[in-house]
């Protein structure tokens, strides 16, 4: 089962960001990202954690699979405002080898809000996810190489975007990281990444349009 945006719709991108500083290179990566799918004419929703205060604890209540399972106000506005995206893409920095905890709070409390172990393991369809696309941008103070040497950067890319994209039937998942973002960064080097991201960007809406065509 795949999910393509409508012809008649603009195509819907939510972009889910989790950094602590509001002028932080991730913050930029996700305004750019906004911008560059917005001129094209879809529709982008930014969702900064941080900014909005988001509660990564999950809840008793919330566990899926309970009996007394309970939807939390919180979570159900989360899901009415990223309801119908077709790309989820994920704006973090890479903390001890993994994303931050607020960023694995949202994929338990809101992306598998009600969907179970047994679901997972029966590869049932997400109602919501499935058929959408996974982009992640993330950021180390440290090399990519670096990270490779330690195992960090296979074991993310196995047991956090392999298995999501898995989990939520989700239908393709791409991995943008960038090394060696620390302070005083000069400009050019930074013009540099972002103009990266425009291009992930105008990549993954000319795929969602083609994909629409069909």
């Amino acid at each position: 089962m795949t999910r393509a945006p409508e012809a008649s719709r603009r195509a819907k991108h939510v972009v889910i960001l989790c950094h602590p500083d509001e002028d932080s290179f991730n913050a930029s990566v996700a305004r750019t990202y906004c911008e560059a799918v917005s001129k094209i004419g879809h529709e982008a929703v930014l969702r900064d954690l941080y900014r909005i205060g988001f509660d990564p604890v999950l809840k008793a209540t919330e566990q899926p699979g309970r009996t007394d399972f309970q939807l939390s106000s919180d979570v159900a506005d989360e899901l009415d405002l990223i309801q119908g995206a077709d790309a989820f893409v994920l704006v973090y920095p890479i903390w001890f080898g993994t994303p931050p905890a607020m960023m694995k709070g949202y994929v338990e409390r809101v992306l598998g809000s009600g969907f179970s172990h047994r679901a997972v393991r029966a590869r049932q369809y997400h109602p919501m996810l499935s058929g959408s696309r996974l982009l992640s941008f993330t950021s180390s103070g440290t090399t990519k190489q670096w990270l490779e040497e330690q195992g960090a950067w296979r074991s993310l890319r196995h047991l956090f975007d392999q298995y999501i994209a898995q989990a939520f039937s989700l239908e393709k998942h791409e991995h943008i990281h960038f090394s060696a973002i620390v302070d005083g960064l000069k400009p050019r080097f930074i013009e540099e990444n972002l103009e990266q991201v425009r291009q992930e960007a105008r990549k993954l809406c000319s795929e969602l349009a083609l994909h629409a065509s069909r």
